[in-house]
């Protein structure tokens, strides 16, 4: 399907349709109270000024964050930050200027670097933001960002990177926070486990895909939502065969075409893993089954998701690819911030296209929907595989063309990995089987080499 947008006026060239899945294909009895929180129409009781954590503030999402609190005041105050120790001296500027009562760094070895940035920083007649203000109290170790997520506050936003987010987000839900979720892998990893601790609504996604599902849901009930649709841009292999994509680079995967990311979510949205991991997300968010949802190529990353209704409409969110609108919605959640980032510029003639996703030469997005049915711990092995991967793949250790065959390799080899029934011992375990046979497939551990 192509949506060109000319001068102002709308016109809709239908090329190739979207694969239906069917009515209510895959919708389960126990869809309903995850759906109805987002679905129905929600009013926020909070004070106008809502405390906050920021968990990771000092990468990517906890910088655009930090934007959003900044440009407004009056309605967010930074309680705690937490980071893993790699910029002390950014963390302790955020800390300073934000006045946040405490701050974590995972790495304990980064604590008297941290400290000293602190008093250098407030120190009398210094340029820093936080003259005049106390000094945060520290916390440092590897339970020290779980120990902020728990602290007193509104909503804690957990924007750390990888399976380390997992203990943060559990202590955020067990304290009753309201999370604001970018740390996608947690929830992949545990699964019912963290969905099954939460209350209904008590997660407010992060990601623009979900965001966007969470936005678009708000125009019918659950009872009318017939199926969701994951966007996905592509990465910067749309259209190449799974022969073509042998031999790519780092460098050639790292040039995603409309997206700012991280090395390790440009290589997923390369490998359209990152989207296998989307597949799973709203399924756990949502409680929609997997037949219902469907993920569809659309380049240009400003229709984030759509959702289907069962009298054939279908509601699309669009904005620039700014992650500081899905930021600012979750920390507001379920309220607006106004002007969060510059909307779409709709004088400026545009195209917009639909195509479905070639699984045969991207076959992430298969994968991750088998382990999600499969349940378990399973998607948490095909999280932990791939992180192994990719971190094989930059360093030059395994082909592109590869990584996805070795991350199934793992999955199948984990016989135990299927059903509900889950605990953290379980994941944790499953999470450090399944980075020790990547490591031994892709030759960085004892074991087999190289695929």
């Amino acid at each position: 399907m192509i949506l060109e947008l000319v001068g102002g006026g709308v016109e809709v060239g239908v090329g190739v349709a979207v694969r239906p899945v069917g009515d209510n294909a895959g919708m389960e009895s126990t869809h309903e109270p995850r759906l109805e929180a987002f679905s129905r129409e929600v009013t926020s009781r909070r004070a106008p000024r809502r405390d906050i954590v920021v968990l990771g503030s000092t990468g990517s999402i906890g910088t655009q964050a930090a934007d959003i609190v900044r440009r407004n005041p009056d309605r967010f105050r930074v309680a705690g930050l937490a980071a893993g120790g790699g910029n002390p001296a950014l963390l302790a500027s955020q800390a300073l200027e934000f006045g946040a009562e405490v701050v974590a760094v995972a790495s304990e070895a980064r604590v008297d670097e941290l400290r000293r940035a602190l008093q250098a920083q407030a120190a009398p007649g210094s340029a820093g933001p936080g003259r005049a203000r106390p000094l945060p109290k520290i916390l440092a170790g590897p339970d020290a960002i779980a120990e902020v997520a728990a602290w007193p506050c509104d909503t804690v936003l957990n924007g750390v990177t990888g399976a380390v987010g997992l203990a943060a987000t559990l202590a955020a839900i067990d304290a009753g926070r309201v999370l604001a979720l970018a740390n996608k892998e947690s929830l992949i990893m545990g699964g019912p486990l963290v969905a099954g601790r939460a209350a209904p609504g008590q997660i407010v996604p992060v990601d623009s895909e979900h965001s966007a599902l969470a936005q678009c849901l708000r125009g019918g009930r659950a009872a009318e939502v017939r199926r969701l649709i994951v966007t996905a841009s592509g990465g910067p292999f749309l259209h190449r065969s799974r022969h073509e994509l042998e031999d790519v680079t780092p460098e050639q995967a790292l040039a995603h075409p409309t997206w700012h990311m991280g090395p390790v979510i440009t290589v997923n949205s390369a490998t359209l893993v990152n989207k296998g991991l989307e597949l799973i997300e709203a399924h756990l968010l949502f409680g929609i089954g997997f037949d219902a949802i469907e993920v569809v190529v659309h380049r240009q990353s400003v229709i984030h998701s759509m959702v289907e209704f069962t009298d054939g409409s279908t509601i699309a969110q669009a904005s620039p690819p700014d992650m500081r609108i899905p930021i600012a919605l979750a920390l507001a959640w379920p309220e607006r911030v106004p002007d969060a980032a510059p909307p779409v510029d709709w004088t400026t003639p545009q195209t917009w296209t639909f195509e479905p996703l070639d699984e045969s030469a991207f076959p992430a997005v298969g994968l991750a929907r088998e382990v999600g049915i499969a349940g378990g711990t399973a998607p948490a092995v095909y999280n932990a595989a791939n992180e192994v991967c990719v971190e094989a793949f930059l360093g030059g250790r395994l082909r592109f063309g590869r990584i996805i065959d070795a991350v199934a390799q793992v999955v199948s080899e984990r016989s135990d990995s299927g059903g509900d029934a889950v605990t953290m011992a379980d994941v944790l375990a499953a999470d450090d089987w399944a980075r020790i046979r990547a490591r031994e497939l892709t030759g960085t551990g004892k074991g087999e080499n190289s695929p």
